[in-house]
C-alpha cells in the first residue's frame, strides 16, 4: 500500500442529493451550490492540495426543505442544516472552518 498526503485540515461533507434539489442558492447572487460557495470562500487550492477537503457525499437521510446537510468530519456528532440563502461566512463559521488557512505546508 501507498500513502498520499493531502494538506486538508478540516473535511466538509455537504449532501448531494441536497444541493441538487435546491439548485443553487447560496454565494452572492444566489447562484452556486453550498460545496461552490465554500470553496470559493478562498479555502484555496483544488483536491489534495486544498486547504480544506468540500466533498459531496451521498444522500444523508434527512432531505430537508429549502436547506442542505453538512458536516464537519472532526465533529460527526453535529450536522447542520443550511437554508437557502445563509451567509457562507456564518456557515463556515458553524462548520468549525477559521478561513485563516495556515502558510501551505510540505507533507
Amino acid at each position: 500500500m501507498k500513502t498520499v498526503p493531502a494538506r486538508w485540515e478540516a473535511t466538509i461533507l455537504i449532501c448531494r442529493k441536497c444541493s441538487r434539489k435546491l439548485g443553487g442558492g447560496f454565494g452572492k447572487n444566489g447562484r452556486k451550490s453550498l460545496a461552490k460557495a465554500l470553496r470559493a470562500r478562498g479555502l484555496g487550492g483544488k483536491g489534495r492540495k486544498a486547504g480544506v477537503g468540500i466533498v459531496e457525499v451521498g444522500c444523508l437521510d434527512i432531505c430537508p426543505k429549502n436547506g442542505v446537510v453538512a458536516m464537519n468530519a472532526a465533529n460527526p456528532g453535529a450536522w447542520l442544516v443550511v437554508p437557502k440563502g445563509a451567509d457562507i461566512d456564518a456557515v463556515a463559521e458553524r462548520l468549525g472552518l477559521d478561513g485563516e488557512r495556515k502558510a501551505s505546508r510540505k507533507p
